[in-house]
């Protein structure tokens, strides 16, 4: 029997939300002192997301208040269909892979019932420490890709996991990488002619590839081998999952 492997990522793409903005909701009046917000353009995304956890803790966060925030967000309409298919098809594998951190993606898979589906998560080892703060680390730290962050280059962690499922005696039929993200870009150069992406309307990643044609762009269109399916709804990729012949 042929397998397949879906490689998801998180924000904006299983979640129809960004994890991390979505936290900023339980600082005082819902905002940043603008000390922090400055962090980002300075420091990058992981100090800033690291003072914004320091700073909610500070404000009588708990862990249990984090984790209840997370709960609240939706999945992106269609992914429990697409999800539920999949999962109930033995020759579909699932991965995450994700800048987010492993506290929140743990906990919205746990809300959705949906930890036992996915095979493997790729993101920022995160962790409450003793007095309750959340604390957050780089998934690796990379020098090698312009494409991604300092902390996560996507299309290593694929190629990666690839290559260790073939040693093992897996190779897929084919492969959806499902994404919206610039940091989704590496990622997607790294798939073959028999593989789909799936770059979500309306947000960078879709964009990037239609504008792949024109100059100032970091890699030409061509670089694409993969079939290019833009998706609204998880029912999009699901129709593309039904055409396979899953016998």
């Amino acid at each position: 029997m042929a397998r397949y492997l879906i490689v998801f990522d998180f924000d904006h793409s299983l979640i129809d939300e960004n994890s991390d903005l979505y936290v900023i909701k339980l600082a005082p009046n819902g905002k940043l002192p603008k000390e922090i917000e400055g962090l980002y353009e300075d420091s990058g995304w992981m100090d800033y997301m690291s003072e914004i956890f320091k700073y909610l803790h500070k404000n009588g966060i708990q862990s249990q208040d984090i984790l209840k925030c997370m709960s609240e967000i939706p999945l992106t309409p269609g992914m429990k269909e697409l999800l539920n298919f999949t999962g109930n098809t033995k020759c579909f594998d699932h991965i995450i892979i994700s800048d987010s951190n492993s506290v929140f993606i743990n906990q919205i898979l746990e809300t959705y019932s949906l930890s036992s589906v996915i095979n493997h998560i790729f993101t920022n080892p995160a962790k409450f420490d003793d007095v309750g703060c959340l604390t957050l680390e780089g998934y690796h730290a990379q020098d090698w890709c312009s494409l991604s962050t300092v902390n996560m280059c996507k299309g290593h962690i694929l190629k990666d996991f690839l290559k260790k499922k073939q040693e093992s005696g897996t190779d897929y039929a084919a492969i959806l990488y499902v994404g919206d993200g610039y940091n989704d870009l590496c990622p997607s150069l790294t798939l073959q002619p028999q593989d789909y992406i799936f770059p979500r309307v309306g947000f960078r990643l879709n964009k990037l590839i239609s504008q792949m044609s024109k100059e100032n762009m970091p890699v030409e269109r061509s670089s694409l081998k993969a079939s290019v399916i833009p998706w609204e709804s998880g029912l999009n990729i699901l129709e593309t999952v039904k055409s396979f012949s899953l016998n």
